[in-house]
């Protein structure tokens, strides 16, 4: 049986590689409403989960802490049921560091994120095969 925990080794936690996921040169993005994704391939990292994850609920957009709160759980379980399956997706040996920054200016459903959180997913894990650059030889 397959289990859905969300381990700390998902988590994207080191200032260098928050940093070096929000350079515009060497980051990409998508936006799935109310969500943006912001993600780049980590090369350096070589320990940890293929992905690893951050969020991102602006207090400009939700001014009390209960709703910011609320946001950041409804997307990080929406994250947790769905990462299993884009993760096998990704290539062994590819590290990606992703970013949800939240857009919405009030509450959004549960099922919206959910449907959000799997079009970045989806962007996301197919980006790599497509940035890599072509050999003409």
């Amino acid at each position: 049986m397959q289990r859905f925990t969300l381990p700390k080794s998902t988590r994207l936690c080191s200032t260098d590689a928050v940093g070096r996921l929000f350079d515009r040169d060497a980051a990409h993005g998508v936006v799935a409403y109310p969500l943006r994704a912001v993600w780049r391939e980590n090369r350096e990292r070589s320990r940890g989960e293929a992905l690893q994850f951050m969020i991102t609920i602006p207090k400009k957009k939700l001014r009390h802490a209960v709703d910011r709160v609320t946001m950041r759980r409804r997307v990080r379980e929406a994250y947790r049921l769905a990462r299993r399956t884009y993760q096998d997706m990704l290539p062994d040996n590819e590290r990606i560091d992703l970013a949800f920054i939240y857009l919405g200016d009030k509450l959004t459903s549960y099922h919206v994120i959910e449907r959000s959180v799997h079009k970045i997913l989806s962007r996301v894990c197919r980006m790599p095969d497509i940035a890599k650059p072509e050999s003409h030889e």
